[in-house]
């Protein structure tokens, strides 16, 4: 399935991330990042199509690798 040869919505983006993370075993990042390298897509490109669900998911796993920094942490003095 290419990105170009179909009308793409965010629905069918969604599929597309999640088919990718459950048949390849990586994570959202990875499944965007892959879905646009097998497409030729810039990955600016498809944030359009980046759902709420897929942003939370992608967010939650920056947080988990330390790429974004945690939020709602009590600080230890």
């Amino acid at each position: 399935m290419t990105i170009d040869s179909e009308f793409l919505t965010k629905s069918k983006f969604t599929k597309m991330v999640e088919s990718s993370v459950m048949d390849h075993k990586h994570g959202y990042m990875d499944a965007v990042l892959d879905l646009c390298d097998k497409n030729s897509v810039d990955p600016a490109d498809v944030k359009k199509f980046i759902s709420p669900v897929i942003q939370d998911k992608i967010e939650a796993e920056a947080r988990r690798l330390n790429y974004l920094p945690r939020g709602n942490t009590l600080p230890v003095d």
